[in-house]
Formats: structure tokens, C-alpha cells, sequence
């Protein structure tokens, strides 16, 4: 393994996984590239717009600015694991019947947001 390359472990989607990174990637290098998930898409690459979403340990982060290094140890959950099961979650099923989509691209990480928000607060108020 060259300098510029580790391994790490890590829990994703509830399975545990060793993968060897590039140092510089972040989470959705990780996630595209050791895993072919492209749930979670850089766009703006400033922590902004919300397409790079992913929770990490329950809690929603912007996968392009955190490294992938930092994965370690960690529990990340993708969109890509919320339909397990082949049935979609609660919250994707709220989302169809609302018809809260755009174009679609950030809208996995409006979910996951959800998602947080839910367990965090199970009977959220308008506010929240």
C-alpha cells in the first residue's frame, strides 16, 4: 500500500466493510468509488445544496466535505439502504405522495435528513 493509500473499516448500510482509500477522497469518493453507490452526488462541493448527503453514526453529514478517512469505525447509512427489503421507507413513501421531488438530484438527501429528523423526534411539530 502506497503512502498516499490506507485501509479502513467501517459499518455500511448495517454490513461491515474493509476498504483501501486514497487519503484525499471523501465520503462520496468512498461511497462511489469502493462501492459503486451514487445515491450521494457532489454537486456544489461546498457543503450547501445537500446532494452529497449521508448519515454517518445517525446523523446527516455533507459527504463532500468529510473525508473519507474519518469513516473509520463509523456507521454510514446511504439511501441505497432505506428501500431494504425491496419496500420503500416511510419516508420515500411520504415524499411520492406529496410529490416533494424536483429534478430529483438532492432529493436522497432530503430523505436522509428526514430520516434524522424522525429518529431524533419521532412526532416532529411544523416547526421542527
Amino acid at each position: 500500500m502506497s503512502e498516499s493509500r490506507r485501509a479502513i473499516r467501517f459499518t455500511l448500510n448495517g454490513a461491515s466493510v474493509s476498504v483501501e482509500i486514497e487519503n484525499h477522497w471523501n465520503l462520496v469518493e468512498l461511497l462511489q468509488e469502493g462501492f459503486g453507490l451514487f445515491g450521494a452526488r457532489e454537486s456544489c462541493g461546498q457543503g450547501v445544496c445537500g446532494c452529497c448527503t449521508v448519515l454517518v453514526d445517525g446523523v446527516a453529514v455533507t459527504g463532500c466535505l468529510y473525508f473519507a478517512a474519518r469513516a473509520e469505525g463509523r456507521e454510514i447509512t446511504t439511501i441505497e439502504n432505506l428501500d431494504a427489503g425491496g419496500a420503500l421507507s416511510p419516508e420515500q413513501i411520504a415524499f411520492m405522495e406529496k410529490g416533494a421531488f424536483q429534478c430529483g438530484y438532492c432529493t436522497p438527501g432530503f430523505i436522509l435528513t428526514t430520516r434524522q429528523l424522525l429518529d431524533e423526534n419521532p412526532d416532529p411539530s411544523d416547526d421542527d
